[in-house]
């Protein structure tokens, strides 16, 4: 975890809905974010410090793709700008970490991908161990399955388990203008569908969506300059386990936990949590691993089984959990980012409202 030289908060965000397909460029995607947030602020795009972003070339299948990114947020004249080959909530934690240092007040993050031109089973099976994994296909949907099944078979879960998460996630995400897909359907309905990676069936597994999303951080002063009602980010931290599927047991987190150990997560209430349940089994595993009660809302945007947009789905997880506490619906919360097959790598997250 870093430790804290500076006091750093949210002072704006945006995202697009998690589209089907988006038939523009994924530039254009971000651009529509990033414009809302500097004139949320007020801010000259030249002033902002630094800019980052997160986003897969697998999905583009292009070298250095992501370099076309940065037209969207002005490249000329040359801007401060860094890149990470993740999802935009790791492009979040370089920023907050760049802050740290003291010399630069302000950081634009932004995280973006799409999905809908290709496989992203295919695509991401490519960034899975080249000697063993990639040759299998083992993709993430497969994995899935797998860590699924162990659930079940450990006594942790059952298929019923995996509808009720699905069931209440579809229900939130009924008010909620981003979600690809939303409704109101029961635990026996879903329960009566096929499957496509047993035991997990089509609804189990997130839509493939494309979307971005963008923010602006900053130090404590300039937050408060720039926003009446600015969002903390109190702690941050990641943590990853081994690649290997086959070295880990699948029905729980280390990392999770370490990392929620890590930011003094349950120094205080923890009011509600935006967790990236790309699968719904995961959802079990995180509440777990996180130590949230019932009295947690959890996913209360309904969650990526909802809209996942590849690369800013955890982005979005800060996002709509920093919402949830503008709109005062939270007084504190964990959003929760992972990234690589079966929660291999996971980032944690707690903000809190002004006081």
């Amino acid at each position: 975890m870093v430790s804290l030289a500076e006091d750093v908060a949210i002072v704006a965000f945006e995202q697009t809905p998690s589209y089907a397909q988006f038939d523009n460029s994924e530039p254009a995607m971000i651009m529509s974010c990033v414009n809302s947030v500097i004139e949320q602020v007020g801010m000259d795009r030249h002033d902002i410090d630094f800019t980052i972003a997160g986003s897969c070339d697998y999905l583009s299948g292009m070298p250095f793709a992501f370099v076309m990114n940065i037209d969207a947020v002005g490249a000329w004249p040359p801007v401060y700008e860094s890149h990470v080959e993740m999802d935009g909530a790791w492009a979040l934690f370089e920023g907050f970490v760049r802050l740290q240092s003291g010399d630069i007040d302000t950081v634009l993050v932004s995280g973006s991908g799409k999905c809908s031109p290709g496989s992203y089973r295919e695509g991401f099976s490519l960034q899975t161990d080249p000697y063993v994994h990639a040759p299998l296909g083992l993709d993430p949907q497969t994995q899935a399955g797998f860590q699924a099944r162990a659930l079940i078979e450990a006594g942790k879960a059952t298929e019923r388990d995996f509808a009720e998460v699905v069931s209440r996630s579809l229900a939130n995400a009924a008010d909620n203008p981003y979600a690809q897909l939303s409704g109101h359907r029961s635990p026996d309905e879903l329960l009566a569908e096929p499957y496509v990676q047993d035991p997990l069936r089509r609804h189990d597994c997130p839509p493939v969506s494309d979307g971005a999303a963008a923010m602006i951080i900053a130090r404590a002063d300039k937050a408060r300059e720039l926003c009446d009602n600015p969002v903390w980010i109190r702690a941050i931290d990641h943590r990853i386990e081994s690649h290997h599927p086959t070295l880990r047991d699948l029905t729980d987190s280390p990392s999770v936990r370490t990392a929620a150990e890590r930011v003094g997560l349950h120094d205080g209430p923890v009011d509600a949590a935006e967790l990236t349940v790309t699968f719904s089994p995961e959802e079990i595993i995180l509440r777990n691993a996180l130590g949230l009660g019932d009295h947690t809302v959890v996913n209360r945007s309904g969650g990526p089984l909802t809209g996942s947009p590849f690369m800013a789905v955890g982005l979005t997880r800060v996002i709509e959990l920093a919402r949830l506490i503008t709109d005062g619906g939270a007084r504190r919360g964990v959003a929760h980012a992972s990234s690589g097959p079966v929660l291999q790598q996971n980032l944690i997250c707690v903000l809190e409202g002004e006081s």
